[in-house]
């Protein structure tokens, strides 16, 4: 049983690493006028969603790829927006505050502005027994009207690779903003038999937010696989860049300590899907690691 327990365990572990990024056939960003056509077309599911608030969620699944894709409005001015996600210093302290980010450091070797992140379970662990994943990180828009960047990682775990995780935003009236994500990545045999034997065992049970079809009396019936898990965790990203957001509105040395409430918070609002550890777990592993994130890098 132990001997299964690790089997099972070392599998959801690179399920989860294999999930932390996103892919080289995700599509092009739309630029300021696609994305706003956009935001036009998803009046309405952006008044009226299960998620009730302003976002759209869609994914989906290829030979050998997937993606998530959210649409949200966010309750923040652009240049707020534009300056907080323009800005490749700001990223690590929104990529910390998912379940299994656990470290990430800027640099700039070679002229090139790197994200290197450190990726594991659900639970505290020391950098020697996570995944390092460094990501390049590709500035793009960054204008008044339009922000887009690239963080772009080519391998990964297993045989998983062409990580990419984008944004796009555009400002709205009323002090808004529109924002676009979207992360994918392209996996082989290796990955796809680790994903399969994840999801007959400890993530049989998980689903996602799609509803699939509605049962006789009604009740939603969401998809599950691993499109369930990519949208878990889009929603996981969007969550943190909307925590990190919020926390601009403290002062400096409570910014921390409000993202981390605002995160755990939102991902509790959807407990069948997103529910994996307590408040007081989730605080406690979040503050230690990004102690660490502070350190001098080693």
């Amino acid at each position: 049983m132990l001997l299964r327990s690790r089997f099972i365990s070392f599998f959801a572990l690179l399920l989860a690493l294999a999930l932390q990024a996103a892919c080289a056939q995700a599509e092009p960003l739309a630029g300021p006028t696609g994305l706003k056509n956009r935001y036009e077309e998803l009046q309405g599911e952006l008044a009226s969603n299960q998620f009730k608030r302003p976002i759209y969620l869609n994914s989906s699944e290829g030979s050998g790829a997937v993606k998530g894709d959210i649409y949200a409005v966010l309750p923040y001015p652009f240049a707020q927006v534009r300056e907080a996600l323009g800005t490749p210093e700001n990223w690590c302290d929104i990529l910390i505050l998912h379940l299994n980010t656990k470290y990430c450091r800027l640099s700039a070797p070679q002229g090139k502005t790197l994200l290197r992140m450190h990726v594991g379970k659900k639970i505290e662990q020391d950098l020697s027994d996570t995944y390092r994943v460094d990501f390049n990180y590709r500035g793009g828009a960054n204008g008044a009207d339009y922000l887009s960047s690239t963080m772009q990682a080519d391998k990964g775990p297993l045989d998983t690779s062409d990580y990419r995780i984008q944004i796009e935003a555009i400002p709205l009236p009323e002090g808004r903003s529109f924002l676009h994500l979207t992360y994918s990545y392209s996996y082989g045999m290796a990955s796809k038999l680790a994903l399969r034997a994840y999801l007959m065992t400890v993530g049989r049970d998980k689903v996602g937010f799609t509803i699939a079809k509605r049962g006789a009396g009604g009740e939603p019936q969401y998809v599950d696989g691993t499109r369930a898990t990519v949208e878990r965790n889009t929603m996981r990203y969007y969550m943190a860049i909307d925590a990190y957001l919020a926390g601009l509105v403290a002062p400096p040395e409570q910014r921390l300590e409000k993202r981390l409430e605002t995160w755990f918070a939102a991902t509790e609002q959807y407990p069948r899907q997103l529910h994996e550890v307590d408040r007081a777990a989730y605080l406690s592993m979040k503050r230690n690691e990004y102690a660490r994130q502070q350190k001098p890098a080693e």
